[in-house]
């Protein structure tokens, strides 16, 4: 049954804008609705500088940061669903953006 409700999901919410507040990401959709989460729910945006995270491309039925290797489906943005990234990945990934001197 989710998984029926994502596709449904999926075929009415193209992206087509995305914007940062200090604590949230923003984007518009193609059907005149405009979508806010806490940046909190995708920790690599939210560890991202304000660059990275203005560096995105529309894919498919969702959004990429190539700079942050992240992506986003706009049907998990619709239904509240955080990043599924295990903390010991994302540990990796702060470690791996550490400046080395």
């Amino acid at each position: 049954m989710t998984k029926y409700i994502v596709e449904k999901l999926e075929h009415g919410a193209k992206a087509v804008n995305v914007q940062f507040t200090d604590d949230n990401l923003i984007v518009d959709l193609a059907d005149g609705r405009t979508i806010s989460v806490p940046l909190m729910l995708y920790p690599r945006l939210y560890h991202g500088s304000i660059t990275e995270r203005e560096n995105w491309v529309i894919e498919g039925e969702g959004i990429h940061w190539p700079a942050l290797d992240e992506d986003i489906r706009t049907a998990d943005l619709l239904i509240g669903l955080p990043s599924a990234e295990s903390q010991e990945s994302l540990k990796r990934w702060l470690e791996g953006r550490k400046v080395k001197v």
